[in-house]
């Protein structure tokens, strides 16, 4: 159901393909994305119909993807047509989105360890999208869902465990092409409770280049998500 709210433009973002920002009658402007299956909302997002077509409003609240490029981001690497990775997709909130960007070429490989959600992810999102494969999983153990998933251009990681950069850099070495990109969400709390977020993320991105990624780009989430930093990287 299209929201009945006032619009005066859509205009493409001007660094990122596949992203859009809508300009509401009160002056304000949100994130979107063109809606990949029209009519069908995932998380209770607003759809909004512009000149023959319909986008969905990204929430930066509810998305660490949309969170950072709000806060900053230099490079959104996931376009249209390629393979993204994401290892933590939940209940289909951000995917979603990306699932839009990449488009009926693309290819979203969703990894989720909780049943509960995992069906979630499945009702709300992968029944409605044909480049979304569901693979219930944990990303800990990459080898096991080897056969399922093709090498990716894209490791997108939200994922609430202790280790989060090893279990990234573990699936790159078996998914991710040379020259891939990694984005990954630190979630300093699910680390250790103890350490100031600051310690956590350093360590986290030293994780990372020790396994063979080149840092570009780390963003604080504030206040869109606490204690969380948004890291871009290079698999070299």
């Amino acid at each position: 159901m299209i929201d009945l709210i006032e619009v005066t433009d859509v205009k493409k973002h001007e660094k990122f393909e596949g992203v859009y920002w809508v300009f509401f009658e009160d002056g304000s402007k949100k994130l979107a994305t063109l809606n990949l299956v029209p009519g069908v909302k995932v998380y209770g997002e607003q759809l909004i119909f512009f000149e023959g077509k319909e986008y969905r409003v990204w929430n930066p609240y509810r998305s660490k993807l949309a969170g950072a490029i709000l806060k900053g981001l230099e490079k959104l690497p996931i376009r249209k047509g390629i393979k993204v990775l994401y290892l933590g997709a939940a209940s289909g909130t951000t995917p979603s989105h990306v699932s839009d960007i990449i488009g009926d070429n693309g290819l979203l490989f969703g990894v989720e360890f909780s049943p509960r959600v995992m069906r979630e992810f499945v009702e709300k999102c992968v029944l409605h999208r044909k480049n979304t494969i569901p693979i219930l999983a944990d990303a800990r153990f990459p080898t096991r869902y080897s056969y399922l998933v093709e090498q990716v251009d894209v490791i997108y990681a939200d994922i609430a465990q202790p280790f989060q950069s090893k279990i990234v850099v573990e699936n790159a070495k078996i998914f991710l092409k040379e020259e891939g990109w990694i984005m990954q969400a630190i979630k300093a709390m699910s680390i250790d409770v103890t350490m100031e977020p600051s310690e956590t993320y350093k360590k986290e991105i030293e994780e990372l280049e020790r396994g063979g990624v080149e840092i570009k780009e780390v963003h604080h989430l504030e206040p869109y998500d606490i204690a969380h930093a948004f890291v871009v990287g290079r698999k070299i």
